[in-house]
């Protein structure tokens, strides 16, 4: 589903496409990183090394990837792409799937919708 591409990226999205935890940093008290996580930062440098490609990919998972993990190629998108970002968030805002989230030691669920609308707040 998400083409042909180097290893490690091919790898990264797919762990992204089928998440279903949003997090960024580490999570719980010992700050221990998903493997979601590790794929997201994988991706952020698959955009630096090999913008077109991981683009691309970026733009797969955004159609075809699980709540969480559209939520991760939205933010990805805004790396590379900010209006095309806000475009994507604007697209998410109505979606009522739901996800966990992960900030620190902090665990929620939340709709990929209510957030697509948190991130259009932010600016």
């Amino acid at each position: 589903m998400f083409g042909r591409g180097n290893k490690e990226l091919d790898a990264a999205v797919r762990e992204l496409a089928e998440a279903d935890t949003l997090a960024f940093g580490g999570v719980g008290f010992a700050g221990t990183l998903l493997p979601v996580t590790e794929a997201y930062r994988e991706v952020e440098r698959q955009l630096d090394a090999h913008p077109e490609q991981a683009r691309r990919k970026v733009d797969r998972l955004l159609e075809h990837g699980s709540p969480a993990g559209r939520a991760y190629a939205a933010t990805l998108l805004g790396r590379v792409d900010p209006a095309g970002a806000r475009a994507a968030w604007e697209s998410l805002r109505g979606e009522p799937a739901e996800f966990t989230t992960f900030g620190g030691c902090v665990m929620g669920r939340t709709t990929l919708g209510e957030y697509a609308a948190a991130r259009l707040a932010e600016g």
